[in-house]
This record gives structure tokens, C-alpha cells and sequence, in this order.
């Protein structure tokens, strides 16, 4: 339709907060289809961003078609937490119906003859996820084994704090049977349900980091993850934990593995 064309991928795009009127450059987060393609969410060229006052999960998420592989799946509404407290929601070209395929990033430059190095794949973790905490400089891990509820929060604080998240504080987690463990550069999710956990947990998880750029997403439980919870964590850039008895987490996907290699960003 004239006059509805979507944003292309750029360095970032102004936003005015609807309610303080604060000037903000947002920078739209890349996503990785199933296909392994990289994905941004096309917005209204023109539109309006608007406060949302009540969130809704239903609300939160968009179903839209890759333009690779033709797969429909649901992405994240484009939002942001201003420094007033306000969310701000960009309004997305829903005629368009497709996300916009994301440019790979530009090769390095090499010397002649040497091996050409790995391409990032589309679902490598974000800026967020790195961190400047080498493992060769931890001491040892030691475990807190599980024999309770109280324990797996235990187990799953003492991991956090050996990857350098400080200062962690403990709250209810409002989705499942579960507690959240809250820092200053993370939310993690201690899922103590006996059934693995589901799509909508890791949905409802990443939700929770959006009000701060750099909030890494992890979650902990003790009965898995569902295929779907996986693949969308995947895609979200959610770590992935498992506890066993011993108190031992095991990372299980490549989120966990970036976070556990690099540890906390403060």
C-alpha cells in the first residue's frame, strides 16, 4: 500500500516517548527463524509509537511469515522501557506481513593466505550475553545439592554468582510455580514445575527482560524443556540451564553455553 512502507535494517531510528517526550535511538533487535534466517520485525514508516499502559501476553507477540522459508511463526512486538518508567510500542507495518530479512554482518578483514574465520550464525547471543570473566580465572564450582525447592534456588544462585551476577534478589515468579532470581544485568527463572517447561515460560521470561538493554535472560528447572520451549529460546536468545540433584546446572543450548563462557557483563 502507498505511503505504509516498513523501515528497513539500519543503525537505529529516533523515537520520542509518548510520555515524557524523551528522544530515544532504538535499535531494532535481529531475530533468527527456524530456517536459520535473521529476522527484523518491518515498522510503519511514519507511525506513531504509543504507550502501553496494561500488558497482555496475547498482546505481546505478532505472527508473521519468513520470507526464506515461508514458516509462520510468532515474534515479539518491537518495544522499549524509556528511563520514565513508560513502555513504548512502535506500531509495525502489518500490511507488509513479513519480517525483514536482516543483511549479514561484514566479514573481517584477513591477511592473505589465512583461514577465512566462522560466520556468527544468525542465533549467536546478542551483545548482552558477553561478558569479561574468562573461565580460566574462576575458582572451582561447587554445587549445592537438591533436595527441596529452597535447594534448586540455591543451586541455581550459587551458579549465577560464580558467573559474576552479584547482588541477586529473590522474588515470586507471577507465570508458574517458580522463583526469579533478579540482578542488575540479568533475570533468571528457577522453574521448579515436574514437567518440563513450556513455550510460553520462555516467552514470558524474555518479556520480563525488555524494560533494559543489556538483562540476559536464563532459566533454570529441573524436568527440561519442551521442544517448542527450545527452539523459541533459540530464537530469543534465552540461556538454557538444567539442574540435576547434585546441584550441578548443565547448559543446553547456545545461549547458556555463550553465558557460562563469559559470565557476567558488569
Amino acid at each position: 500500500m502507498p505511503g505504509t512502507q516498513p523501515d528497513r535494517p539500519g543503525p537505529g531510528r529516533s523515537v520520542r516517548c509518548p510520555s515524557c517526550r524523551r528522544e530515544h535511538a532504538y535499535l531494532q533487535p535481529s531475530f533468527s527463524c527456524a530456517c536459520g534466517a535473521a529476522l527484523k520485525i518491518p515498522l510503519l514508516r511514519g507511525g506513531v509509537p504509543v504507550q502501553v499502559r496494561i500488558r497482555r501476553w496475547e498482546d505481546s507477540w505478532l505472527t508473521m511469515r519468513c520470507p526464506q522459508c515461508g514458516r509462520s511463526d510468532q515474534w515479539p512486538q518491537p518495544e522499549f522501557t524509556c528511563a520514565c518508567g513508560a513502555v513504548v510500542r512502535l506500531p509495525v507495518d502489518m500490511d507488509h506481513r513479513e519480517p525483514v530479512s536482516a543483511p549479514p554482518p561484514p566479514a573481517p578483514a584477513q591477511a592473505p593466505g589465512s583461514a577465512r574465520p566462522p560466520v556468527r550464525p544468525a542465533g549467536a547471543p546478542s551483545p548482552a550475553l558477553r561478558g569479561t570473566t574468562p573461565p580460566a580465572r574462576r575458582k572451582p564450582f561447587h554445587p549445592h545439592p537438591v533436595r527441596t525447592t529452597e535447594d534448586a534456588v540455591m543451586a541455581a544462585a550459587r551458579y549465577l554468582e560464580w558467573l559474576g551476577f552479584e547482588d541477586l534478589e529473590v522474588s515470586e515468579s507471577q507465570d508458574r510455580e517458580g522463583v526469579c532470581l533478579l540482578g542488575r544485568d540479568i533475570v533468571a527463572q528457577v522453574d521448579t514445575w515436574t514437567e518440563p517447561a513450556d513455550l510460553r515460560a520462555v516467552e514470558c521470561l524474555w518479556l520480563n527482560t525488555l524494560h533494559a538493554e543489556q538483562l540476559a535472560p536464563a532459566m533454570f528447572t529441573l524436568a527440561g524443556y519442551s521442544r517448542e520451549a527450545r527452539n523459541r529460546a533459540d530464537q530469543l536468545l534465552v540461556a538454557l540451564f538444567e539442574l540435576d540433584f547434585a546441584g550441578m546446572p548443565q547448559a543446553v543450548n547456545p545461549a547458556a553455553e555463550q553465558l557460562v563462557r563469559t559470565g557476567s557483563t558488569s
